[in-house]
C-alpha cells in the first residue's frame, strides 16, 4: 500500500468514526494538546479526562502554570502517578514563559529540549496545534506499524524503533496532518488495540502484513519478561496532641520526587529511637496497621503503617520547611502520592472517632 492511500484510508476511517470531542480537542492551542500530551503518556484517556478538565481550568495557559507554586500543580496531577511529569511540565512552563514570551515554539528542536518532551510528543504537538508535518511514534502508534509493516522485535529495541519512525515519517501526509495524527492514535487506541484487535474493521486491513500472515496477536514483540524486585518501607503515621499529622517532603529526584509524604523508619531502626535522634520527636508506637501494596514500573513497594502519639515535640523536626503539620480537617492542597492519600483518609477517619 503506497503512502497516498495509507493516508487517504486513514483519514477517511477517522472522518467516519475517530474521536472528535475530546476535552483536549476543543480549542486546540500548543498549551492544551502539550497538557494532554504529557498527561496521556502510559495513561488511559478515560483516567486523564478528569484530571485535564481540572488541569486546565486552574492552570489555562503557560503563564498560569508557570507562576504556579509546584505544590499546586502537583496537588492537581495526584493519582496520575509519573509525578516526573508534572515536575517536567511545571518547569518547562517556566522555561516557556522566561524564554518565548509564554507561547510554544514552532520548531520542533526547541520544543524537544523543554523538560519531559521526546521526539513522538514534541511532533504531536506541533502537529496537533499548528498543523505541522512531524511524524509521531507513541505507543499505540508503533503497535500499528509493527503490525501492518510485519517489524520484527521489541519496539523499545534502537533497530526497531528506527524501522518505525522510518515508516512513521514514510506513511505521514502533507495534508490534513493533525487529522491524521489523531487519527493514527485513534486507530490503536480503538481497532488495532494489544489484545483482540478488531481487524475487520481496520481500514489498513488490506495491505496488513501481520493480519496476512495470522500473527496479529504476536506483532509487536513483547518486552522481554523480568520479575519486579519488591522493596519495603515503613510509614510513621505520627499525630500531634492536636490530631495534626507530621509529613515530609521528598527529595525532588527519585520515586514521588518533590511529593509530601509521611517519614519513612528504616526496617531496623527502633521507631522510637529514630524518631528522637532524627525528628527531636517522643513518640507511643501503636499497633501496625494492614500492609499495602503499590507497584511502580520497576519494583512493588510493599507499605507498613504504623500510628504513633507525639508526646514531646522540640523544633528541629520543622526546620529547614521539610516538614509540615497537617490538618486532615482542614487539608491544604500539597502534592501526594496516592498511597499517602489514600492513608490520610483512613487516619482522618481514625481521628474523627478518637
Amino acid at each position: 500500500m503506497n503512502p497516498a492511500e495509507f493516508g487517504q484510508r486513514v483519514l477517511d476511517w477517522f472522518d467516519a468514526h475517530g474521536r472528535k470531542a475530546l476535552p483536549w480537542q476543543q480549542n486546540p492551542t500548543p498549551y492544551r494538546v502539550w497538557v494532554s500530551e504529557i498527561m496521556l503518556q502510559q495513561t488511559q484517556v478515560a483516567t486523564v479526562a478528569p484530571y485535564y478538565q481540572r488541569f486546565v481550568e486552574r492552570f489555562p495557559d503557560i503563564r498560569a502554570l508557570a507562576d504556579a507554586g509546584l505544590d499546586e500543580v502537583l496537588s492537581f496531577w495526584a493519582g496520575l502517578g509519573y509525578y516526573a511529569r508534572a515536575r517536567n511540565l511545571h518547569k518547562a512552563a517556566g522555561i516557556l514563559r522566561d524564554q518565548y514570551g509564554c507561547a510554544m515554539p514552532a520548531d520542533i528542536q526547541q520544543v524537544q529540549e523543554l523538560p519531559g518532551i521526546g521526539r513522538s510528543t514534541a511532533g504531536a504537538i506541533l502537529a496537533l496545534s499548528f498543523g505541522q508535518r512531524q511524524p509521531i511514534l507513541d505507543g499505540n502508534v508503533k503497535r500499528l506499524l509493527a503490525r501492518f509493516a510485519a517489524v520484527e522485535g521489541w519496539p523499545g529495541q534502537p533497530a526497531v524503533a528506527a524501522r518505525l519512525w522510518a515508516l512513521a515519517e514514510r506513511y505521514t501526509p502533507v495534508e490534513r496532518v493533525a487529522a491524521y495524527t489523531q487519527a493514527m492514535m485513534d486507530l490503536g487506541a480503538l481497532i488495532c488495540t494489544a489484545r483482540r484487535p478488531r481487524c475487520d474493521l481496520c481500514p489498513l486491513l488490506a495491505g496488513c502484513r501481520a493480519r496476512a500472515q495470522g500473527r496479529e496477536a504476536a506483532l509487536p514483540s513483547p518486552k522481554p519478561r523480568r520479575t519486579l524486585p519488591v522493596r519495603a518501607t515503613r510509614m510513621l503515621l505520627l499525630r500531634s496532641v492536636a490530631g495534626e499529622v507530621l509529613l515530609e517532603r521528598r527529595p525532588p529526584a527519585g520515586i514521588w520526587g518533590g511529593l509530601w509524604s509521611f517519614p519513612e523508619c528504616p526496617p531496623e531502626m527502633d521507631i522510637v529511637d529514630w524518631c528522637r535522634e532524627r525528628l527531636g520527636l517522643e513518640v507511643e508506637v501503636e499497633a501496625s496497621w494492614k500492609g499495602l501494596r503499590h507497584s511502580f514500573s520497576h519494583f512493588h513497594l510493599d507499605i507498613t503503617p504504623v500510628p504513633a502519639r507525639v508526646t514531646e515535640a522540640g523544633g528541629r523536626v520543622m526546620e529547614g520547611g521539610r516538614f509540615v503539620w497537617y490538618n486532615t480537617q482542614n487539608p491544604e492542597p500539597l502534592g501526594m502520592a496516592a498511597p499517602v492519600q489514600t492513608l490520610l483518609a483512613a487516619l482522618a477517619g481514625d481521628l474523627l472517632n478518637l
